[in-house]
């Protein structure tokens, strides 16, 4: 708590002691920004412009295993993200958050929908190309053909979080992989949503 001081001075002009207060507060507990500060003010400001763009390009990216509850509320909530302008970029997936976020794009714009593969169409499963089927803007990945699934789709959420302005994720606590999905944006000082499902 900052310490109180009043000073009593003498008038020149009669002998009457008149008292000014003043306040001395200590310098040491004002509070200061360090130059490590892990958010700088030119951070904030970048994070703060893109909260208030009117039209964003927002990833939608999350788990395979979801109830079908967890899927109409992700697919309702592109509907609208894609309504208010808004370009959403994911992954293919015949299930889970992945393949809701397609059915919710297309529903209100096809063009405001980017998929990005981890590898190439033909390595998808028969009803994730079925699903793609219309998709007007799909990036496959030819020099991935060689990889695992696993470490194509690692490199498949970086490219998609590389290219947007903010993040939603629907994981568990569990899912390493997406946790760090998660960090990697963090990283980049994206806008991230997170919704655990457990």
């Amino acid at each position: 708590m900052a310490d109180f001081e009043t000073k009593i001075t003498m008038s020149a002009d009669d002998d009457k002691k008149s008292e000014q207060p003043s306040i001395v507060v200590p310098m040491d507990d004002l509070d200061t920004v360090k130059s490590d500060s892990p958010h700088t003010v030119d951070e904030l400001a970048q994070e703060l412009a893109t909260i208030r763009q009117s039209a964003k390009k927002i990833a939608i990216i999350g788990s395979r295993n979801l109830p079908i509850t967890h899927q109409q509320m992700i697919e309702t909530l592109t509907t609208a993200l894609v309504m208010q302008g808004n370009t959403i970029i994911t992954s293919g997936g015949s299930s889970g958050t992945n393949a809701a976020a397609i059915r919710g794009a297309m529903k209100a714009n096809p063009d405001k929908l980017k998929v990005i593969l981890p590898q190439t169409i033909g390595q998808q499963p028969s009803d994730v190309q079925n699903q793609l089927i219309g998709v007007p803007n799909i990036i496959e990945h030819a020099d991935r053909a060689m990889m695992t699934l696993a470490d194509a789709s690692r490199v498949c959420n970086r490219e998609i979080i590389d290219d947007c302005n903010q993040l939603i994720c629907f994981l568990s606590h569990t899912s390493k992989t997406l946790h760090n999905a998660v960090q990697y944006a963090e990283e980049g000082h994206k806008v991230i949503t997170v919704f655990y499902l457990d």
